[in-house]
């Protein structure tokens, strides 16, 4: 049983909390095989899927010729992470920090793979999808396992109180960034099956993969169903109601391509 009152805690004073163990291991061995198959089809497919960025901040971390497979929308390929999505456990935890009203925005798989797989700087999302009462948070489902040395994430606590930050997207030079360093963020690991959540204010980043293994997860992007876009975002927003209700539905969104 997860403790939502300390996952909400938490989240609240840190700005993100980790939930262990929430996909066992049954849901988790579908959810893995259908995150390979995802993976094979997108290397198979000839498009570029290297999310790797770029950028100052990029080349003082040395990202060199890496790598790093990438999709949205996991829940076009595979039923089983449409499932995913659904999953008791996992909405009980979303609503504990959104409130009674889940609506995705959009999901994203990364494969960070062996001795290739690149760094990303820190910073924030809020600016790739603001929101007009700053509501996102992300879930990071992981698949594999996750610790500094395979490139897990890294997250600055109590950063979330920083708020609308100026330039501080990670691709461009940052008055804000520049106080703080990727090798002091707190490095989160994490076993498959574990979920990091944490706030799109929430400074965070990440190392190379040096290791022989891959990082698999997937990114789950949420907001509260009284919110909605705060202007035009760079990112699709599926706006799908996982659990209650979307309070700005119109059918004119609901007919956005």
């Amino acid at each position: 049983m997860v403790d939502l009152t300390a996952l909400r805690t938490d989240f609240r004073r840190d700005g993100y909390a980790v939930v262990r163990g929430l996909f066992a291991a049954g849901m988790l061995a579908r959810m893995t095989t259908d995150f390979d198959r995802i993976v094979a089809q997108l290397e198979a497919s000839g498009e570029d899927v290297n999310a790797r960025w770029g950028g100052p901040r990029m080349e003082r971390l040395a990202a060199g010729d890496s790598q790093v497979v990438h999709t949205h929308g996991v829940e076009q390929y595979s039923a089983v992470w449409s499932s995913a999505l659904f999953h008791e456990p996992f909405l009980d935890a979303c609503e504990a920090l959104l409130g009674p009203d889940v609506v995705l925005h959009h999901t994203k798989l990364f494969r960070k793979p062996p001795r290739t797989g690149p760094p990303f700087p820190l910073h924030q999302d809020w600016s790739y999808f603001p929101t007009q009462r700053d509501s996102m948070i992300a879930a990071v489902i992981h698949i594999s396992e996750s610790c500094d040395a395979m490139g897990g994430l890294r997250v600055v606590p109590g950063s979330h109180v920083l708020g609308r930050a100026a330039d501080t997207s990670g691709q461009g030079e940052s008055d804000v960034l520049d106080r703080y360093a990727l090798a002091d963020a707190i490095s989160v690991e994490a076993a498959p099956g574990d979920v990091l959540f944490f706030h799109a204010f929430t400074l965070h980043g990440s190392l190379p993969n040096t290791s022989d293994n891959a990082r698999k997860t997937v990114l789950v992007q949420l907001y509260d169903g009284r919110d909605d876009e705060d202007g035009d975002a760079s990112h699709p927003n599926a706006r799908l109601v996982l659990r209650g209700w979307n309070h700005r539905a119109t059918r004119s969104r609901a007919n956005q391509r």
